[in-house]
Protein backbone atom coordinates (compact mmCIF):
# COMPACT_ATOMS: atom_id res chain seq x y z
CA UNK A 1 0.00 0.00 0.00
CA UNK A 2 1.14 3.48 -0.57
CA UNK A 3 0.29 6.52 1.22
CA UNK A 4 -3.42 5.49 1.85
CA UNK A 5 -5.37 2.53 3.11
CA UNK A 6 -6.49 -0.32 -0.50
CA UNK A 7 -10.26 0.36 -1.60
CA UNK A 8 -10.43 -3.09 -0.49
CA UNK A 9 -9.19 -2.76 3.43
CA UNK A 10 -11.13 0.68 3.35
CA UNK A 11 -14.56 -1.31 2.32
CA UNK A 12 -13.74 -4.21 5.04
CA UNK A 13 -12.83 -1.23 7.82
CA UNK A 14 -16.50 0.54 6.76
CA UNK A 15 -18.32 -2.88 7.40
CA UNK A 16 -16.65 -3.79 10.09
CA UNK A 17 -17.20 -0.90 11.87
CA UNK A 18 -20.74 -0.76 10.92
CA UNK A 19 -20.95 -4.26 12.75
CA UNK A 20 -19.64 -2.90 15.65
CA UNK A 21 -22.15 0.20 15.63
CA UNK A 22 -25.11 -2.11 15.36
CA UNK A 23 -24.06 -4.47 17.89
CA UNK A 24 -23.38 -2.03 20.52
CA UNK A 25 -26.66 -0.10 19.15
CA UNK A 26 -28.94 -3.26 19.78
CA UNK A 27 -27.57 -3.59 23.60
CA UNK A 28 -28.06 0.11 23.80
CA UNK A 29 -31.64 0.45 21.95
CA UNK A 30 -32.78 -2.72 24.76
CA UNK A 31 -31.56 -0.80 28.12
CA UNK A 32 -33.52 1.95 26.41
CA UNK A 33 -36.74 0.04 25.73
CA UNK A 34 -36.08 -1.43 29.46
CA UNK A 35 -36.66 1.89 31.14
CA UNK A 36 -40.28 1.99 29.22
CA UNK A 37 -40.90 -1.65 29.52
CA UNK A 38 -39.91 -2.17 32.73
CA UNK A 39 -39.33 1.21 34.74
CA UNK A 40 -39.03 -0.24 38.47
CA UNK A 41 -35.92 -2.30 37.35
CA UNK A 42 -34.33 0.56 36.36
CA UNK A 43 -35.15 2.22 39.81
CA UNK A 44 -33.09 -0.66 41.29
CA UNK A 45 -30.00 -0.50 39.02
CA UNK A 46 -30.06 2.99 39.69
CA UNK A 47 -30.02 2.40 43.47
CA UNK A 48 -27.86 -0.97 42.91
CA UNK A 49 -25.28 0.45 40.89
CA UNK A 50 -25.47 3.59 40.92
CA UNK A 51 -26.83 4.56 45.25
CA UNK A 52 -29.20 6.83 43.44
CA UNK A 53 -32.58 6.19 45.46
CA UNK A 54 -36.39 7.34 44.83
CA UNK A 55 -36.34 6.69 41.08
CA UNK A 56 -39.63 7.32 39.75
CA UNK A 57 -41.52 5.74 36.50
CA UNK A 58 -41.40 9.37 35.40
CA UNK A 59 -37.66 9.63 35.67
CA UNK A 60 -37.28 6.46 34.01
CA UNK A 61 -39.26 7.50 31.00
CA UNK A 62 -37.43 10.85 31.01
CA UNK A 63 -34.01 9.06 31.42
CA UNK A 64 -35.59 6.84 28.41
CA UNK A 65 -36.41 9.48 25.97
CA UNK A 66 -33.46 10.90 26.25
CA UNK A 67 -31.37 7.73 25.71
CA UNK A 68 -33.37 6.60 22.85
CA UNK A 69 -32.91 10.02 21.58
CA UNK A 70 -29.05 9.28 21.85
CA UNK A 71 -29.46 5.65 20.92
CA UNK A 72 -31.00 6.60 17.50
CA UNK A 73 -28.24 8.83 16.64
CA UNK A 74 -25.65 6.61 17.33
CA UNK A 75 -26.95 4.29 14.96
CA UNK A 76 -27.35 6.83 12.47
CA UNK A 77 -24.04 8.14 12.77
CA UNK A 78 -24.87 12.06 13.53
CA UNK A 79 -22.45 14.23 15.51
CA UNK A 80 -20.21 11.05 15.80
CA UNK A 81 -17.60 12.78 18.33
CA UNK A 82 -20.23 13.72 20.71
CA UNK A 83 -22.93 10.53 20.33
CA UNK A 84 -19.96 8.36 20.42
CA UNK A 85 -18.44 9.91 23.28
CA UNK A 86 -20.98 9.94 25.41
CA UNK A 87 -22.01 5.66 24.44
CA UNK A 88 -18.74 5.05 25.02
CA UNK A 89 -18.35 7.63 28.72
CA UNK A 90 -21.92 5.99 29.65
CA UNK A 91 -21.48 2.44 28.82
CA UNK A 92 -18.10 3.15 30.31
CA UNK A 93 -19.48 4.12 33.74
CA UNK A 94 -22.04 1.11 33.48
CA UNK A 95 -18.62 -1.39 33.45
CA UNK A 96 -17.29 0.16 36.29
CA UNK A 97 -19.97 0.52 38.26
CA UNK A 98 -20.38 -3.28 38.20
CA UNK A 99 -17.23 -3.93 40.13
CA UNK A 100 -18.16 -5.63 42.39
CA UNK A 101 -19.75 -8.41 40.41
CA UNK A 102 -16.33 -9.04 38.93
CA UNK A 103 -14.98 -9.80 42.48
CA UNK A 104 -17.52 -12.82 42.62
CA UNK A 105 -16.87 -13.24 38.51
CA UNK A 106 -17.76 -16.68 38.41
CA UNK A 107 -20.93 -15.98 39.89
CA UNK A 108 -21.79 -13.41 37.01
CA UNK A 109 -20.16 -13.85 34.05
CA UNK A 110 -22.33 -12.22 32.09
CA UNK A 111 -20.96 -8.95 33.33
CA UNK A 112 -17.80 -9.57 32.06
CA UNK A 113 -19.26 -9.36 28.68
CA UNK A 114 -19.52 -5.75 29.31
CA UNK A 115 -15.45 -5.36 28.51
CA UNK A 116 -15.65 -5.99 24.71
CA UNK A 117 -18.39 -3.86 24.54
CA UNK A 118 -17.12 -1.19 26.00
CA UNK A 119 -13.64 -1.92 24.06
CA UNK A 120 -16.11 -1.79 20.77
CA UNK A 121 -17.44 1.67 22.02
CA UNK A 122 -13.54 2.65 22.03
CA UNK A 123 -12.43 1.59 18.88
CA UNK A 124 -15.65 3.36 17.10
CA UNK A 125 -14.68 6.21 19.15
CA UNK A 126 -11.14 6.13 17.87
CA UNK A 127 -12.70 5.27 14.40
CA UNK A 128 -15.10 7.78 13.89
CA UNK A 129 -14.28 9.53 10.96
CA UNK A 130 -13.71 6.41 8.93
CA UNK A 131 -17.11 4.38 10.12
CA UNK A 132 -19.36 5.66 7.49
CA UNK A 133 -21.16 3.17 6.28
CA UNK A 134 -25.13 4.26 6.10
CA UNK A 135 -24.72 6.83 8.30
CA UNK A 136 -26.07 10.33 8.25
CA UNK A 137 -23.89 12.74 6.29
Amino acid sequence: MTGSMSSDVQNRLQWSLLSLRLGVFIVMVMWTFDKFVNPGHSARIFEHFYGISGSSDIVAYVIGALQLVLVLAFLAGIKKRITYGIIFVMHGLSTLSSYNQYIDGFNNLLFFTAWPMWAACFALYLLRDQDVKFTVK
